[in-house]
């Protein structure tokens, strides 16, 4: 066996493991944080991460699943008219509120790998009358969008699940329009991972040992073509993860961090 394929079959492995642990949340009474160990009534912790009483209860019952990192909606500022694109879009919470900001005029696209939440979302959709967001099953590294088709995309705390986050860039360098911007919550590696967390699959679908060092991310970002890269970590997020795995120091070693970029113009 090649290195390309041991590449592609560990890659396979991650995203599958991905893919069951979401899958098992979508179908879950109760809901999740990002970390498979703190399960419970988690779309309260929201407000924790820059949402406000007024978003919580914007968006569809079922919606706001707990999920995220940060708030990409405060990074975005979005316009009527615009085109919004949600990498990992999960219930539908960010959609939702995007959908609001861009009007009858724009148009939410909501990509996810895990056919559990895709179907979870469009239930959310049509129970709430929602006819300006759309969701699509497909991989962030592959995405199912037309080139320069979007102005926006967004992400909360689901690119670092990825094991090719260089594709994922290169995706969203392809569908941006000339000038679009991204405007991304996701956690990042400050300080290496010990062995026991960096290999535990539980911190990988958790969004710890998935986290990409800050130098990486943003060399990635400027390699693929974006301009105007911002990484901002959010010291204070340390407290949040320390409660996703309690006694494992994970703090120490990831932070949430508001991550920016625009495509040239030219």
């Amino acid at each position: 066996m090649n290195e390309a394929t041991r590449t592609t079959e560990k890659h396979d492995e991650i995203r599958a493991a991905v893919r069951e642990q979401y899958g098992k949340v979508a179908k879950a009474s109760s809901s999740c944080c990002c970390s498979p160990g703190c399960c419970g009534p988690a779309p309260d912790a929201s407000l924790a991460l820059g949402y406000s009483e007024g978003d919580l209860a914007d968006v569809p019952e079922g919606a706001n699943m707990g999920l995220g990192c940060g708030n990409p909606q405060a990074l975005a500022a979005l316009r009527p008219g615009e085109t919004v694109l949600d990498l990992g879009a999960g219930g539908g919470f960010d959609c939702f509120l995007a959908a609001k900001k861009v009007g009858k005029t724009g148009r939410i696209i909501g990509v996810d790998m895990t056919p559990e939440m895709v179907t979870k979302a469009r239930a959310n959709a049509r129970n709430a009358n929602v006819r300006n967001v759309e969701f699509r099953l497909g991989e962030i590294e592959h995405l199912p969008v037309a080139d320069s088709e979007i102005d926006v995309i967004l992400s909360n705390c689901v690119i670092n699940l990825s094991p090719d986050k260089e594709s994922v860039f290169r995706e969203a360098f392809r569908v941006l329009k000339p000038g679009g911007r991204l405007a991304i919550s996701d956690i990042v590696a400050t300080a290496p991972l010990p062995e026991t967390l960096a290999r535990d699959v539980d911190a990988l679908t958790g969004c710890v040992a998935g986290a990409a060092p800050v130098e990486t991310l943003r060399g990635v970002l400027q390699s693929v073509g974006f301009e105007a890269v911002r990484i901002d970590l959010k010291e204070e997020s340390r407290a949040v993860i320390r409660d996703w795995f309690p006694g494992s120091g994970a703090e120490q070693y990831v932070v949430s961090a508001n991550i920016e970029g625009t495509k040239p113009r030219q």
